[in-house]
């Protein structure tokens, strides 16, 4: 069985025992699971379910590697560079995006 969801603007092909970076969101730094609602799709063989937009009552439960805290992870370093042709006109700065590590344990259909 896979799903589809929804998280942090993005769309993840998951199944059960899957590993994912989800976009960093706000839950008790205590917490041990996640609950994730908006599944567009759910295929499990050749019986499917597709939402418009989300499937009624299917959910997908992920968990984290002991607690929220302990699942922060830092994505790649990116450098963005703006540049233009004048004199000392060069600019660079650098961003490393933050994500919450889970491992998916069980899609609700």
């Amino acid at each position: 069985m896979y799903a589809v969801i929804e998280q942090g603007g993005k769309q993840h092909k998951v199944a059960e025992g899957d590993r994912l970076n989800i976009e960093l969101v706000d839950v008790d730094p205590q917490a041990k699971q996640i609950e994730l609602d908006k599944v567009l799709f759910v295929g499990d063989g050749g019986a499917s379910r597709l939402g418009t937009p989300y499937v009624e009552g299917a959910k997908v439960i992920a968990s984290f590697d002991g607690t929220a805290e302990d699942a922060l992870v830092k994505g790649d370093k990116l450098y963005v560079t703006y540049f233009r042709r004048r004199k000392n006109s060069k600019c660079r700065i650098g961003h490393r995006q933050k994500y919450l590590q889970v491992k998916i344990d069980k899609i609700q259909a």
